[in-house]
């Protein structure tokens, strides 16, 4: 440090050339400057320039001026306005000339810096102009270090600060742990309890803001720690919450929530003395968070009744909590509330790209639309919502178009507009468009995301380019279970199961895998009829401990069921203790490839008799059971029961199930109103009904086929009720 300092102070000056300073001519100072307002406001303002204070003159700031306040003056402009070069060299001459720069240049600068080598230079510079004791500068010295990953300079400044032990140093403290806090990124909280330790060692008091990194170090964490967390509850209460128990109280029910403790945290909120809009906010935020939507929206009514005046953090915490339990209206009663309370609010762009998201998840994509158009500002996040919003109600292609529409606008797409587009072009198997996103993200550094290339894998291997696929994946530093599932299934998709069956093999070196890779693996078993290597996998499965996930069961029921082992299939069911649909519906199909229908339709009795609720799999599996084995009279009880009793759509496939069974059966007549009923419920609706209607808006045509097939999909579902009930069937 000594060295950095005597080298930074004893640069020679003489023949200075900046651009900031006057050029080297001679300037007579007996002639006047020329003023820099017209003629007609100089007399207002020289009226005025009596009673204020006169601008600095350029000849304040000449190289051979020692006019401390203008020249400090001048380093805090120039590095305030992001000309830290020009600062550092001002500073250098400042040193050199003898001139004492203020505290102020100097809490600019380091605001300022964005580099090691600056800060360390202003660093030495503190030194030389005796600043070396100011606290709050040192304080602002520690954290920008850990800022920018220096944490043995943050250390050694802290260490060499007078008094260390002194309660006066609490906030150079503070400064340490918060910077380890931003530094930390999901790892701070061990490096924040060991400064927390030493800072009560060394007879520091700690105050609410140290109180108040401990716990965002902990609620920041991966994996928060369940017993930093009571302990530093009980520190808490041994110290009256450090006089501040409404800040201090949030933050704990903040970290009890992370860590999963919910009733711990409800405990605390109800504990508190006075809730206010922090407290609510955090509280309706650690609902949302856990998946408790129900309880969320229950506390964001509570605090409407309670007077407790709602903020745009809030709402953006509730919005995708309704989007989510698609509550339509609510979500329009909550539109109402923000256009009313919140219409110019510089923050509202967040609402607005909630409110988007929201509509979208609720199926009415033309009120997405009109919040998205009608906003002032539309910024990455409400184009990400409408992209999304397009892919999930499935308008691939507009969601496609609108990341080359948000460019136009002049915004760029970030890290997650990317990550939405990517599977947009998987699912259009649009090569170009995803080649284009490769390398706009190759660009922008975004890679190597690991969710990022996983995507870029699944694309790939939908566009039938596995060399692209394997470079993705060879070309990362963090392979994932995720980025090997992808790469399996890239080839399972190309048809080539037995390189997909070796990189499973090499996955089992490198990473665990999870249910998904597994059964991607049983399927490619089934594929191949490789019952040697499906029960080989299944060994896997068995040291893995995972047999008794459902979804691994069921795969595993129906690779033997396909291979021709029914035994096995019957085995691995038996052993099931939590069987659910997936896992009846793999036994029930596994009996019904190898031609035991009546046993099969025997388990679908059982399967409704112990209470198991069939899905829309179930019934297209035991629909083909009653083709196969010609079984009209069954096959129009199951047909009656999914339609009137389960409520679920028939597929064309099960119409032509029925038809052709009453047909061969000889009821033609009845075959005949099947026939009519399906060309009434699907063409119909399908030619007249689901047509677009374009209508001109703000915003250009809005397209209403998605809530024209959703009224379509209602009046279908009705009439093919009506249409069973008066005919009888």
């Amino acid at each position: 440090m000594p060295s950095m300092a005597s080298s930074a102070a004893s640069s020679s000056f003489t023949a200075i050339r900046h651009t900031h300073f006057l050029p080297a001519k001679s300037v007579s100072l007996a002639e006047p400057l020329t003023h820099p307002f017209p003629a007609r406001r100089r007399s207002r303002w020289g009226r005025v320039g009596a009673a204020s204070t006169p601008r600095t003159s350029q000849a304040e700031l000449r190289p051979d001026s020692k006019n401390a306040s203008a020249l400090s003056a001048e380093v805090r402009r120039l590095a305030r306005a992001g000309r830290l070069p020009s600062a550092l060299s001002l500073l250098d001459h400042l040193s050199h000339r003898g001139v004492p720069a203020t505290a102020s240049a100097f809490a600019a600068l380091l605001s300022a810096c964005r580099s090691l080598p600056h800060a360390r230079q202003v660093h030495a510079h503190l030194r030389v102009h005796g600043l070396d004791t100011n606290e709050f500068l040192l304080a602002k010295l520690v954290e920008l270090y850990l800022a920018l990953g220096a944490t043995d300079d943050a250390r050694g400044v802290l260490d060499e600060m007078p008094q260390p032990g002194a309660s006066a140093t609490a906030y150079s403290w503070n400064a340490l742990m918060h910077g380890h806090v931003r530094l930390g990124r999901g790892e701070a909280a061990g490096p924040v309890a060991d400064a927390f330790a030493e800072m009560r060692a060394a007879g520091a008091d700690a105050n609410e803001y140290t109180y108040g990194c401990v716990l965002k170090s902990i609620a920041g964490s991966t994996r928060p720690s369940m017993a930093m967390a009571t302990a530093t509850h009980a520190t808490l209460i041994k110290n009256a919450f450090a006089g501040a128990p409404g800040m201090l109280m949030t933050g704990l029910m903040d970290v009890y929530f992370r860590c999963g403790k919910v009733k711990l945290a409800v405990r605390v909120f109800e504990e508190m003395p006075e809730r206010d809009v922090v407290a609510w906010g955090a509280a309706i935020a650690g609902f949302a968070h856990k998946g408790m939507k129900r309880e969320a929206l229950e506390h964001f009514r509570w605090m409407v009744e309670d007077g407790v005046k709602v903020n745009c953090v809030v709402l953006t915490s509730i919005v995708p909590v309704i989007g989510e339990l698609k509550a339509l209206n609510l979500g329009r009663e909550i539109h109402g509330f923000v256009v009313k309370k919140f219409r110019d609010r510089k923050d509202i762009a967040k609402v607005q790209a909630g409110l988007v998201a929201m509509y979208c998840k609720c199926g009415d994509m033309i009120s997405g639309r009109r919040v998205f158009y009608s906003s002032k500002t539309r910024n990455a996040v409400s184009w990400t919502a409408l992209m999304s919003g397009y892919a999930s109600n499935g308008r691939p292609d507009q969601a496609l178009r609108c990341i080359t529409w948000m460019q136009q606008e002049g915004i760029r797409p970030d890290l997650i507009a990317v990550g939405t587009v990517l599977p947009v072009c998987t699912k259009l198997k649009a090569l170009r468009e995803g080649k284009q996103l490769h390398a706009y993200a190759l660009r922008r550094w975004f890679l190597p995301n690991v969710s990022l290339c996983t995507s870029l894998i699944t694309m790939y291997g939908s566009c039938d380019h596995l060399e692209y696929s394997h470079r993705v994946f060879h070309d990362m530093d963090k392979k994932t279970v995720q980025a090997w599932t992808a790469l399996v299934d890239a080839y399972l998709k190309n048809g080539d199961p037995l390189t997909a069956l070796d990189l499973f093999r090499s996955m089992l070196t490198n990473r665990r895998p999870d249910a998904v890779a597994v059964t991607r693996m049983l399927s490619a078993c089934c594929d191949i009829r490789a019952v040697k290597l499906g029960k080989e996998v299944h060994g896997m499965v068995l040291k893995l401990r995972m047999e008794p996930v459902p979804l691994v069961a069921a795969e595993l029921v129906s690779m033997y069921g396909r291979c021709g082992d029914l035994n096995a299939a019957q085995r691995v069911f038996n052993r099931t203790e939590s069987k659910g649909s997936i896992t009846c519906t793999a036994i029930i199909e596994a009996y019904a490839v190898n031609l035991r229908h009546k046993e099969a339709l025997n388990l679908f009795a059982w399967m409704l008799s112990t209470g198991f609720v069939p899905t829309k799999a179930t019934f297209d599996v035991v629909l083909r059971i009653c083709d196969a084995a010609r079984l009209h009279n069954e096959a129009l009880e199951i047909f009656n029961s999914m339609v009137q009793e389960y409520n679920l759509e028939a597929s064309q496939e099960n119409f032509d199930c029925i038809i052709r069974l009453l047909t061969d059966a000889g009821r033609i007549s009845e075959a005949q109103r099947f026939a009519d009923l399906k060309s009434t419920l699907m063409i119909s609706n399908a030619e007249e009904l689901c047509r677009p209607i374009p209508l001109r808006d703000k915003g250009g045509y809005l397209d209403f086929q998605k809530e024209h097939n959703k009224l379509c999909h209602e009046r279908w579902h009705k009439l093919c009720n009506l249409v069973i009930r008066q005919r009888g069937m």
